[in-house]
């Protein structure tokens, strides 16, 4: 009896040392929110892991995890923020480059075909960003409207978003006629046909190069984290509307 407790006993830790490797919290940039799924599905085909996801802007994201919240793998929507991680000695591993952001000017409205003169007409009234402060894309934005000659014009319009995300949703539900965002948004399948978007030409703004960082040496995150720089991956970045051919997919440790 006392052995038979004995093995109980053990399978009982074992079981829950392993569960506990393969529950993970990754937080993701919200440019991200749609490729994430796509990534898990495939990542879980042969890792079984629960994966939490928790959405933020990178910037947001940043301040939580130096405060100490409690992530495994953080994926930002640029570099310099995955840097700040690891200067602050969060990070185990990284930051490495896994995609390029690619930043597009969007309009639900069907009336309205997006370009940078569009936003100082009167028929616009509110151009959604996302914080510039706290997401790259919103800082790209501003930098685009500067670059052209037009963000003085229209800084009385700008709507800001906490995210990506909210920014997205304001040009989606028309509050704002037009608005930046990325790309891996508008071709999202519940975002196809609305309205009419286009690319901002890669040139008119520093390049978006996207990084990850690892934040706990576990086997679970630690198995996620690699994944991202895959080949597997890669198709799926590129699937939701990244760039992966100036990615640099090196994982250092």
């Amino acid at each position: 009896m006392k052995l038979r407790l004995l093995l109980l006993i053990s399978a009982f830790f074992v079981t829950f040392y392993t569960n506990a490797q393969h529950k993970i919290t990754v937080a993701v940039a919200a440019n991200m929110q749609y490729a994430m799924e796509a990534l898990k599905d495939a990542f879980n085909k042969q890792n079984k892991t629960d994966i939490s996801i928790v959405l933020g802007a990178s910037g947001k994201l940043t301040q939580q995890i130096i405060a100490g919240a409690p992530f495994d793998v953080f994926i930002s929507a640029d570099t310099a923020f995955p840097a700040k991680v690891q200067a602050a000695g969060m990070a185990v591993a990284g930051p490495a480059n896994y995609a390029q952001g690619v930043l597009v000017l969007w309009s639900a409205r069907g009336d309205m075909k997006p370009d940078i003169q569009l936003l100082t007409s009167d028929r616009v009234s509110h151009i959604a960003i996302a914080n510039p402060a706290t997401a790259p894309y919103g800082a790209a934005a501003v930098y685009v409207m500067k670059k052209y000659q037009v963000y003085d014009k229209v800084a009385g319009k700008l709507v800001t978003g906490e995210s990506i995300t909210q920014a997205s949703q304001f040009i989606a539900s028309g509050n704002a006629e037009v608005g930046f965002t990325a790309k891996s948004i508008v071709i999202a399948e519940v975002m196809k046909g609305k309205g009419h978007w286009v690319e901002v030409k890669r040139g008119d703004y520093p390049a978006i190069k996207q990084a990850a960082v690892l934040l706990k040496n576990n086997v679970g995150a630690r198995q996620f984290y690699e994944f991202l720089f895959s080949a597997e991956a890669k198709r799926i970045f590129e699937r939701f509307g990244a760039c992966v051919q100036a990615a640099k997919f090196v994982v250092r440790a």
